[in-house]
């Protein structure tokens, strides 16, 4: 599964930038995220930067480990996650829009065991539309957030 949206929000791109990786502060304005424990934190990158999340997803508590692995200050990040029988990959970017900035977050999940295979090919346009309204709602709180500063 492969999906991607974005928002316009009207502030400069370092002030998104140091938004969307205030990681120990985004539960407080992402409203799906219960809660954040840091795991590691390298000095000078973000690359290796790992983090427990624990969110609300389909009306359910779900916790999951993810880190980052590879970044381009004030451009993006991307973070793995494994879990689930699957390998799930998120990319948050951000660029320029006049004076605004847009906000990217794409995901993909590659199922690695034979159920997961089958079950996404069952299900997967189902979940598809949950994640797509899921990860809206997570860029429009990031949104909200700094539009309200």
């Amino acid at each position: 599964m492969e999906l991607s949206v974005f928002v316009e929000i009207k502030k400069p791109i370092e002030d998104v930038w140091k938004a969307i990786i205030d990681f120990k502060n985004c539960s407080n304005y992402i409203e799906s995220i219960v809660k954040l424990e840091i795991i590691d934190e390298p000095k000078d990158t973000l690359i290796g930067f790992k983090w427990k999340e624990t969110r609300v997803m389909f009306g359910k508590e779900a916790v999951e480990t993810m880190w980052i692995t590879d970044y381009a200050e004030n451009e993006y990040y991307q973070t793995r996650a494994e879990s689930h029988g699957s390998i799930y990959k998120s990319r948050i970017s951000i660029e320029h829009v006049g004076e605004n900035t847009k906000l990217t977050m794409s995901f993909t999940a590659e199922a690695q065991t034979f159920f997961v295979k089958v079950f996404s090919k069952c299900m997967g346009f189902m979940i598809k539309g949950s994640m797509k309204k899921a990860l809206i709602k997570d860029l429009n709180d990031i949104k909200t957030h700094l539009e309200s500063k």
